[in-house]
């Protein structure tokens, strides 16, 4: 991986095509079926939205889950490195949707919902059961500390490049990253500058639907 030659590109839409085997349409329903349906309030603003928030948190897990993200930054993937890397894609879509609005904001609150008990799990399955609840307070805070952090950094390429370092590559405190784990900390800053842009030059339909990716890496 030359890590010095990614993440220059011009950024563009993130949307997938129409013919993208990634796409997830919503299924169509005529005559009596859809009258059922109705019934059923599956086509009312929140259950569409809840289905939206799961195909959108489908796309961050698709991206934090694969050994590729791991392998191009030089990371161990452990809890706390896969943990930082929901935190950091979740607050590019929280962003994005915040474009959007009062829907887009909405939508954010499900799609945080929707990553939230997907943490619990997470640390349920790292064997922690006993003070799940104190846990999980100490890991919120953490999640709006980090957003808070990102959109304060996100303007400046050496800003966002302290805040990637203490938030995901810091093990032990120090301030500023060593010269070998530089070129990791500083294409990861690219990365996210681009994710960002190309995350706003993604139309409304495909970022509510989750018709979207994320750079593959």
């Amino acid at each position: 991986v030359n890590l010095n030659k990614m993440f220059w590109t011009k950024p563009c839409s993130l949307a997938l095509p129409s013919d993208s085997p990634y796409r997830i349409e919503e299924p169509q329903y005529d005559g009596i079926k859809r009258f059922i349906f109705t019934l059923l309030l599956y086509y009312s603003k929140q259950s569409q939205f809840i289905r939206w928030a799961n195909v959108v948190y489908r796309r961050v897990q698709f991206q934090v889950d694969k050994p590729a993200i791991y392998d191009v930054f030089s990371l161990e993937k452990t809890f706390k490195t896969t943990f930082s890397l929901l935190v950091l894609h979740m607050w590019l879509c929280l962003r994005r949707l915040k474009e959007e609005g009062k829907d887009g904001v909405e939508l954010g609150q499900y799609l945080y919902e929707i990553y939230n008990h997907d943490v619990e799990l997470r640390v349920s399955k790292a064997g922690v059961n006993l003070l799940l609840t104190k846990w999980m307070k100490e890991l919120e805070r953490i999640f709006y500390g980090n957003i808070a952090a990102y959109d304060k950094a996100i303007g400046s390429q050496d800003d966002l490049q302290d805040v990637i370092w203490r938030n995901i590559f810091s093990e032990d405190g120090k301030p500023k990253p060593s010269e070998g784990v530089l070129l990791p900390v500083q294409a990861m800053a690219r990365y996210i500058r681009r994710e960002a842009t190309s995350l706003s030059l993604t139309d409304k339909e495909a970022i509510f639907s989750g018709n979207f990716m994320f750079t593959l890496l």
